[in-house]
């Protein structure tokens, strides 16, 4: 597996991560950098400082502090020496860089008519690995699936963060696409997938192109606004299937039911332990409360190991199935 994302680190840091073993670093979710203070490493859905010699250790008093040097070296490097350039990234709080990496930022923000304008003073950072778990939909993909109808359900998958929703999205795109339809034995063609990747984190575009293997028939608008991008792909791509993540704001609902109603499958996910929880979020209880999904998929998360719960759109549960690993992504 590469590591090509150990390049994003100032030598001091990159030093002592690469004196992890194999495994763990195969594993690492998350790297949180925090000026003079631990850091600190997310592997396998645990967490552990990081100790001067490169090794996982649970007392912060005895861990690596980074200097502001290694802080500002960090911002260098994710910004590829063009900080400026990344004014709109900075207003939302965070990079996504080459590979679908996410960093989260810290610091003093700066306000412009009562908004987030930029953040400054840049301290704090939450380096989010994204990795291809090829795979990764063979559990959840066959109960997403409308047998008479020859078509993938209309559905949302619920999970808190760092639970691989990105990681399980991804994975969806590549077998619909690819006509490979998880651990079932139907044997439809590929589908025409839309993708739209507002965060460069679901495909990993660089200059438009995937950097994750999407599958043959899919379409990525990258860097695009969910509900813009829908509207788009739906005018014109023709999709068959619309994949968004973290679906939220009134905008991405209106899209949502645009889209449904133009006869297009949807897969999207939202942050959230129960389809309960959407009631209480006001862009989207609407959606709950007309039924507009035809299917949820609620992920939830012991270590390593994840359980899917399937819910039709009557709220019934269908299934738990058993627990499955989706490894190394936490970008949700």
């Amino acid at each position: 597996m590469t590591m090509n994302w150990l390049e994003l680190f100032p030598d001091n840091v990159k030093r002592l991560l690469q004196n992890l073993p194999r495994g763990v670093l195969e594993s690492v979710e998350e790297i949180r950098i925090r000026e003079d203070r631990p850091l600190e490493v997310n592997a396998g859905g645990k967490f552990h400082y990081l100790s001067p010699e490169g090794k996982l250790i649970l007392q912060p008093e005895n861990a690596y502090k980074p200097s502001r040097e290694d802080g500002h070296r960090l911002l260098d490097l994710i910004s590829n020496h063009s900080l400026y350039t990344m004014e709109e990234e900075l207003r939302k709080g965070f990079i996504t860089i080459p590979g679908g990496h996410r960093v989260g930022l810290t610091g003093r923000t700066v306000l412009s008519g009562g908004r987030v304008e930029h953040i400054r003073d840049i301290s704090g950072f939450n380096v989010r690995v994204a990795r291809e778990i090829k795979g990764a939909a063979d559990k959840v993909l066959p109960y997403l699936l409308d047998m008479k109808r020859k078509r993938v359900y209309h559905t949302l998958i619920l999970s808190p963060p760092q639970h691989g929703k990105t990681t399980l999205l991804r994975d969806l795109a590549r077998q619909i696409s690819s006509g490979f339809w998880g651990r079932s034995n139907v044997r439809w063609p590929g589908m025409k997938v839309g993708i739209v990747d507002e965060r460069s984190e679901i495909a990993g575009c660089q200059r438009g192109v995937p950097g994750f293997d999407v599958g043959p028939r899919t379409d990525v608008l990258d860097g695009c606004p969910k509900a813009e991008g829908m509207m788009m792909l739906l005018r014109s791509m023709s999709p068959d299937v619309l994949i968004v993540d973290e679906i939220g704001r009134p905008e991405d609902a209106e899209a949502v039911t645009e889209a449904l109603h133009a006869g297009i499958s949807v897969i999207a996910t939202a942050h959230g332990s129960s389809v309960q929880d959407m009631r209480g979020r006001p862009a989207l209880a609407g959606l709950v409360e007309n039924r507009m999904f035809e299917m949820y998929t609620v992920l939830t998360r012991s270590g390593d190991d994840r359980a899917f719960r399937f819910q039709d759109r009557g709220q019934r549960t269908l299934q738990i199935s058993g627990t499955g690993r989706l490894d190394g992504d936490a970008h949700d």
